[in-house]
């Protein structure tokens, strides 16, 4: 089978269909970048959760003067129950450390974190925040050892979970993931559509050579190879600009905008997205060769 034959047929089909080879890879490429955002989502949520996991603390509040919750009936916790929480607390296993913060300590926190709106730390009194310990978990999922073992003890107001406040915000990000990736399958589907139609436009304004071809005895190979090298030509060509586009991505979004602004998050490295090129580039190739040998088996028969 001569590589030259095989050349000039591809670049007949690709002159014959242009408008539709290119609207193809359009949507090829298209699709494939919203596939790429989704499995590079998929890796930045991970690198957010395992982040801010790895911060979590769970929080045991104190009753003290400012107290109103009913377990603590107006009282405040004594020295002995302080020492018996905290020595507690460093003996259980699941327990990484303990700090313990005075109510003027957790104030000037309480400031610096609103050090921008003024009129809230105005507004709060010096002893109206109660005094705590904050536990770092070795597992942030096994808060409820800690909250089992404290929630009913003396002198305890609450206790409270940092991981819980987190999961919705997990839970809406896999979600804008999962939208992106079923997204992705639309267009990809479409970009099928369009590819498996350029095919069988090609095949058909070949008829004619294609029937020689067959009269001489040529194999079913020979006669197919350069309509599916055709497709598979147009999803590499849109993995192509679809890798490329992801770069520009990282690049100027990830890297020019999002990391300089929200500097306490970490983003996908290069290497996230290197890693996620190869499989982009073949779902592309795949894809469109898959589809222009379903279209050459119903629409070219030899």
């Amino acid at each position: 089978m001569k590589a030259s034959f095989i050349a000039s047929e591809i670049g007949i089909g690709l002159r014959r269909n242009l408008t539709m080879t290119i609207a193809g890879i359009v949507t090829m490429t298209v699709s494939l970048v919203f596939v790429g955002f989704g499995l590079l989502a998929r890796t930045e949520v991970n690198l957010v959760r395992t982040y801010f996991y790895a911060q979590v603390e769970a929080t045991i509040y104190l009753c003290g003067p400012s107290s109103t919750a009913p377990v603590c009936d107006g009282k405040t916790v004594t020295q002995a129950e302080r020492e018996a929480l905290q020595k507690d607390l460093t003996a259980l296993p699941q327990v990484a450390s303990v700090h313990y913060e005075t109510s003027a300590e957790a104030y000037q926190r309480f400031k610096k974190l609103f050090r921008d709106s003024k009129e809230l730390v105005n507004n709060v009194r010096p002893d109206a925040l109660p005094e705590s310990f904050r536990v770092k978990l070795k597992d942030p999922n096994q808060f409820d050892v800690v909250e089992s073992a404290f929630q009913d003890r003396p002198g305890v107001e609450e206790v409270t979970d940092v991981k819980k406040l987190l999961d919705p915000i997990f839970r809406l990000l896999n979600a804008m993931q999962k939208t992106a990736l079923i997204v992705a399958l639309i267009e990809l589907a479409a970009a099928a559509l369009l590819i498996s139609n350029t095919i069988r436009v090609a095949a058909f304004s070949r008829r004619r050579e294609t029937g020689i071809m067959r009269l001489v005895g040529a194999s079913n190979l020979y006669i197919q190879l350069p309509f599916l090298l055709e497709g598979a030509l147009a999803g590499l060509v849109g993995g192509l600009l679809a890798c490329g586009l992801l770069a520009v991505g990282k690049h100027f979004l990830i890297d020019g905008v999002l990391s300089t602004s929200i500097k306490f998050l970490p983003f996908v490295a290069w290497s996230d997205v290197y890693a996620k090129m190869p499989l982009v580039i073949l779902l592309g190739v795949a894809l469109s060769s898959l589809a222009s040998l379903l279209t050459l088996r119903r629409h070219l028969r030899v």
